[in-house]
């Protein structure tokens, strides 16, 4: 199982200080938190796409490319890349070059966005924001697998004999998340290609993850990927921590009140008893996130929002020495146990090209036998 953070790079004052870090202080925090989460050994750093303040990560593969240089093992993803209001065609150059920069270290989630302006600074219209998933991420698709494309479709002009370039990293695509809040066709969609399906599951109850992730798990065995079991499923949280979790609760409550996405609404003891969101102790955020599998089942990445809502830089890279020294550690461990051998591990380059090298010899073997009926 993965373990990582994402990062939705908002610039957000510190309501205990006032101050308002600078976009370049934020983001070079953000790299400093990714090269953090490689030392302590988590697996993912995602960062989000936005183009409007507060938030900074108007380029993520930039960005992801930046990190690729200074680290080894770390795979690099997007917490959303927009769909709907990206050309399929620069998102599939995009990808396939930092691919080839990260030596494969590299996956995608894409989404539809929470910022309804987006649209028509980029042209498009949001009424037909699901409509832009579905035929954008289809054309994306098949851009990573095909030469010589040809495609007419509604919201972009046709292409004919077009080829992206560079090729995929050893003809092999990026593995795709789709990532969704509320949207049964996002989940409809990723079973569909047999992707995976990455909850946010930040904001809502327990019971709403699990609707979107059964009905996710059942139609990925309807299109013939596999049991319900082994579908590919992602999850988000989001946890602040201290040793006593009376510490974390005083130092946090500051923060909760006026962040941007939850501010002035419920109280934190509101929110953590109807949400996943877990402020306490290291022990409090591990029995938490073991009861995300309660609901959502066995499951393959665990990402954790821990930069948000003005906090310092200081305080986030200690909490991620927390979650890598006495949180994920114990995840690992739990999470294993009475998992079933037969559903997978989240994909990453080398077994889908393993995967792909697979599917080649038996291809070639099937072509043998039936050269040999023939004859």
């Amino acid at each position: 199982m993965q373990f990582g953070i994402f990062s939705v790079g908002d610039v957000t004052p510190d309501p205990t200080t006032g101050r308002t870090p600078t976009e370049r202080e934020r983001i070079k925090a953000m790299v400093a938190i990714a090269l953090k989460a490689e030392e302590v050994g988590l697996d993912v750093f995602a960062t989000g796409e936005h183009h409007n303040p507060p938030f900074v990560p108007s380029s993520p593969t930039t960005m992801l490319g930046y990190i690729a240089a200074r680290t080894e093992r770390l795979v690099l993803s997007t917490s959303t890349t927009l769909i709907t209001t990206n050309d399929p065609v620069k998102i599939a150059e995009d990808f396939a070059m930092l691919q080839h920069l990260a030596d494969g270290r590299v996956d995608v989630m894409m989404g539809r966005g929470n910022t309804g302006p987006v649209y028509p600074w980029f042209g498009k219209d949001i009424r037909q924001g699901i409509n832009l998933a579905v035929e954008n991420y289809a054309l994306l698709h098949r851009l990573w697998r095909e030469e010589g494309v040809d495609w007419e479709g509604r919201f972009r002009t046709p292409l004919q004999g077009f080829t992206s370039t560079p090729r995929p990293l050893d003809g092999v695509a990026p593995f795709v998340w789709h990532g969704s809040i509320r949207s049964p066709e996002i989940a409809e969609q990723a079973a569909y290609y047999g992707d995976g399906f990455f909850h946010n599951n930040i904001f809502w109850p327990a019971d709403h993850t699990k609707r979107m992730v059964e009905l996710y798990r059942q139609r990925y065995a309807h299109y013939g990927h596999g049991t319900p079991e082994q579908a590919i499923v992602g999850l988000g949280g989001q946890v602040f921590m201290r040793r006593n979790s009376q510490d974390a609760v005083h130092e946090f409550r500051p923060y909760f009140d006026v962040a941007p996405v939850y501010g002035h609404g419920p109280s934190l003891e509101e929110f953590t008893e109807q949400t996943p969101l877990t402020v306490g102790s290291p022990q409090q955020v591990i029995e938490k996130t073991l009861a995300f599998r309660d609901y959502a089942g066995d499951y393959q990445r665990q990402l954790f929002l821990m930069d948000h809502a003005g906090l310092p830089l200081k305080t986030v890279l200690e909490q991620l020495d927390l979650l890598g020294e006495e949180v994920v550690p114990v995840l690992r461990k739990e999470f294993a146990k009475d998992r079933p051998a037969d559903v997978p591990d989240a994909p990453t380059h080398a077994s889908l090209l393993a995967g792909a090298r697979k599917d080649a010899r038996e291809d070639v073997r099937e072509d043998v036998r039936e050269e040999g009926v023939r004859a």
